[in-house]
């Protein structure tokens, strides 16, 4: 079963998220569990802990379909070891954070080299930080997203994901999101069944399907393999409605959050509803 959602609003407090995605009819949903822009938050009280957890169940949705993502600030690839540090605490902070609330999943942009280092290098300060934070926590997967290649970003190459994941001490606590976007402006083609096919076939032997534990269904404002991370919304960019067609008809994608980060949320509902559609045509 597919399980559909967005990145909704935790404006007011965790616990508002999970009644936001009630509302557009989501049975999944993504939120950020601090302020993304701040190194740093007091803690989560125990109310607000308690109230998350009730709205979580009267909407109906499972720990295991809530994808929070951490802050944007956070580069566990920095060359800096200082500035590193100050990122790896910020990422445990997140972690900690996560499971207070329950949740089972936190999704992570990989990091940046800034043109200091070399990929390899960076890749390998990534996967420190991964086992120390695995090594100091306990329940939550880390979810590696992939990236569009923006800039100096590493994790828009399927080979960087299967690096990290080979790295990983512990295998049962690492997994991938795909943000289709960033896919589509790495330079895989996901436009028809004929590509979707064949890229997917290349990241289940790469990766594997086995890791894959959340996705970030968006368009593309741009073109393939443009490496800028534009987000559109569903059928109105260069990926098109049938490469999310053919994502809800993957019978190799199931019990996951998908969660959309596309640009206008007045219509996160319709296209909510547009998705499901589509799984139910296959």
């Amino acid at each position: 079963m597919k399980y559909v959602g967005a990145h909704t609003s935790a404006s007011g407090g965790v616990q508002n998220a999970p009644i936001n995605a009630q509302n557009i009819g989501a049975n999944a949903f993504a939120l950020f569990v601090k302020n993304q822009r701040q190194w740093s938050a007091k803690p989560l009280d125990d109310n607000v802990i308690a109230q998350f957890k009730a709205n979580c169940e009267k909407a109906g949705i499972l720990p295991r379909h809530i994808l929070p993502h951490d802050s944007y600030l956070i580069n566990l690839g920095h060359p800096d070891k200082d500035a590193r540090e100050k990122s790896y605490v910020a990422f445990l902070d997140e972690i900690n954070r996560v499971s207070a609330l329950g949740l089972e999943l936190l999704n992570f942009h990989p990091g940046s080299h800034l043109n200091q280092i070399s990929e390899t290098e960076c890749l390998d300060n990534i996967a420190d930080c991964i086992n120390a934070a695995l090594k100091a926590t306990s329940g939550v997967k880390l979810v590696i997203e992939n990236t569009a290649g923006q800039g100096s970003n590493l994790g828009y190459k399927f080979e960087h994901l299967a690096y990290l994941i080979q790295k990983c001490e512990d295998k049962s606590r690492i997994g991938v999101c795909i943000d289709t976007c960033h896919l589509f402006a790495a330079g895989y083609d996901i436009r028809d069944k004929t590509a979707y096919l064949r890229t997917m076939k290349e990241f289940d032997e790469v990766v594997g399907y086995k890791f894959l534990a959340g996705m970030h269904l968006n368009d593309s404002k741009n073109e393939l393999g443009s490496r800028k991370d534009r987000h559109e919304c569903i059928g109105r960019g260069s990926i098109g409605e049938e490469g999310f067609r053919c994502i809800m008809q993957d019978p190799n994608i199931s019990d996951i959050p998908m969660i959309l980060e596309t640009i206008d949320e007045s219509i996160w509902a319709s296209e909510i509803i547009m998705l499901k559609n589509m799984q139910k045509e296959g």
